[in-house]
């Protein structure tokens, strides 16, 4: 499988499949395709794998979009942001944030992550699933805004705002930091909690998360003010 992400900030990935060459996606993912592109929705590993899937911010059922022939097919964010590929094999999976999986090879496996410590998943921004990408293959994913990437080295930590850790390295954790003084907690605009993501690992940030921009735009909605 080849493929060509494209579109900066309102990207599109077309993937250029081989015959018998087959993508997962969620429901309403594909954008375009070639007419030998052949569609079955199924919920790919039952009915477990679909509930854990579903727990992860995802959907029941996936679609399989197998290719008769060589073939093409597009998938597009559903936000303004990025989509970046991922090589995932056997110890070398990754977690990404709820909602973020956009397609993938068939080899690739989509579980549910619970975090070890119950208060980063109660506070942790994400909440306390997030996804697990495991097995062989490429996987795409969204990112809100811009992607920022750091790597941590064994020991070493970064502070983030709520909703802005986009993917990670399994081999990272996660905790939480309370807000130091209650007049920064009550008047600083920055919540109470914040994440803490530690080494060693591979983490990727996004810039806009849905969920801030959302809060930015409730003020102008009508209902907001009833």
């Amino acid at each position: 499988m080849r493929y060509n992400i494209t579109g900066n900030n309102l990207p599109v990935v077309v993937c250029e499949l081989e015959n018998n060459e087959t993508m997962i996606t969620e429901r309403g993912s594909m954008s375009w395709m070639t007419p030998n592109i052949v569609l079955d929705t199924s919920t790919n590993g039952g009915i477990g794998k679909a509930f854990g899937r579903m727990f992860a911010g995802e959907s029941f059922f996936q679609n399989r979009y197998t290719a008769q022939g060589a073939g093409m097919i597009a998938f597009a964010s559903s936000f303004p942001g990025a989509i970046r590929a991922f090589e995932i094999s056997p110890g070398r999976e990754m977690i990404f944030q709820k909602s973020a999986f956009l397609a993938s090879e068939a080899g690739v496996e989509l579980s549910v992550f619970f975090q070890k410590k119950i208060g980063a998943g109660l506070f942790g921004g994400e909440g306390f699933i997030m996804q697990r990408v495991s097995g062989n293959g490429i996987v795409f994913i969204e990112i809100d805004g811009s992607a920022v990437e750091y790597d941590l080295a064994p020991g070493q930590s970064i502070i983030v705002d709520t909703g802005y850790l986009a993917a990670m390295d399994a081999t990272c954790t996660m905790d939480i930091k309370t807000v130091p003084g209650v007049k920064n907690m009550l008047f600083g605009g920055e919540g109470i909690f914040n994440t803490v993501v530690h080494g060693p690992g591979h983490i990727i940030l996004q810039s806009m998360p849905i969920s801030s921009v959302a809060n930015a735009l409730r003020p102008y909605f009508p209902s907001s003010n009833k």
